[in-house]
């Protein structure tokens, strides 16, 4: 099976072709491919101010097109129509899908684990164990569904120069699962700059599709935008662009069925006196965003786990180390 038939419904990867779409000439599709938008989900997915840039013309005929592009979705059963029962909607959450930590601790803090159609952030400061999770669910995705793993291959976009494949082989090797084969099934990209990540985001589906990936990384994905926007006369155009790729990526979750998951640095609240003034960076834009967040911190050979937001996750903390497998429990 290619990756393109493992997203949700079976349906031949022919039938997603964005030509498909009445209205999309020849001359559109090739405006649309050379942007990387290659199928009805990718037309979907990307913003409409994004669409009319690509293809000029007016902002009618964009919305235009990404309505016939929904509608289509809905038809195959891709996506849910704009009203539908609570049964229903709880009918198609039976396609959520786990992946293990790693660690029992934080699965059962979580639920269950990592979940897909949803974007789970990890924030804390240097050394709490952030880039250790991401590389360990990168090896974990691959398990079989029976240990954990969904048995298909991860995106890693790598945005601080900390992705290690020594650290994956290592973390293979303990899972006893074929160093070489894990290497190969996991697709990293390097961003260079906040507009380096934004072209790779929007790139995502497609790989999504030819990859047949079920879990995205990205670590961080919200450093180059803090690095490159300094100061509050920046601050407007920063939260803008975060805001477009927050919402690319949940877009991305629900469509693609895949787990998204991203780390995130933090600041300290200067007004804050009593209490912990750690706050993740980014402000509401990232906070209103995310489905999970989890703040990680250190404590005596070990690290602590709390869910600090999430729709239906009671409030909690878990314990886990990092050892030569990825993280487990103490």
């Amino acid at each position: 099976m290619s990756g393109r038939e493992k997203i949700g419904k079976e349906v031949p990867p022919e039938e997603l072709d964005v030509a498909k779409l009445s209205g999309i000439g020849p001359a559109t599709k090739q405006k649309l491919n050379a942007a990387g938008i290659y199928t009805i989900m990718d037309l979907l997915v990307q913003s409409p101010t994004y669409l009319l840039d690509i293809l000029g013309g007016s902002m009618e005929k964009v919305l235009n097109l990404q309505e016939k592009a929904r509608k289509r979705l809905e038809e195959l059963g891709l996506i849910q129509k704009d009203f539908t029962t609570a049964e229903e909607v709880m009918e198609r959450m039976k396609s959520v899908e786990y992946i293990t930590t790693g660690s029992k601790n934080l699965d059962n803090l979580l639920l269950g684990g990592i979940e897909t159609q949803a974007i789970t952030e990890f924030y804390g400061e240097y050394g709490t164990g952030k880039t250790q999770i991401c590389h360990a669910l990168s090896v974990n995705v691959q398990l079989p569904k029976e240990k954990g793993g969904l048995n298909a291959p991860a995106i890693y976009i790598d945005t601080e120069k900390t992705f290690r494949p020594s650290r994956i082989k290592e973390i293979a090797e303990a899972r006893e699962l074929d160093p070489m084969k894990v290497l190969k099934n996991i697709h990293v990209a390097k961003a260079i700059n906040s507009s380096h990540l934004l072209l790779l985001v929007k790139e995502l589906g497609r790989k999504i599709m030819e990859t047949g990936a079920r879990l995205v990384v990205i670590d961080s994905a919200v450093a180059p935008f803090r690095a490159e926007y300094i100061g509050r006369g920046q601050l407007a155009e920063r939260q803008q662009l975060l805001n477009l790729l927050m919402h690319e990526l949940i877009r991305i979750a629900e469509l693609y069925n895949v787990a998204i998951v991203i780390t995130n640095q933090v600041q300290a609240a200067p007004d804050v006196y009593f209490g912990d003034p750690t706050r993740p960076i980014g402000g509401h834009v990232v906070a209103h965003a995310v489905t999970y967040r989890i703040y990680l911190r250190k404590a005596r050979n070990a690290r602590v786990a709390s869910i600090m937001d999430s729709p239906h996750h009671p409030p909690g903390e878990a314990v886990f180390v990092i050892n030569k497998g990825g993280i487990s429990d103490p």
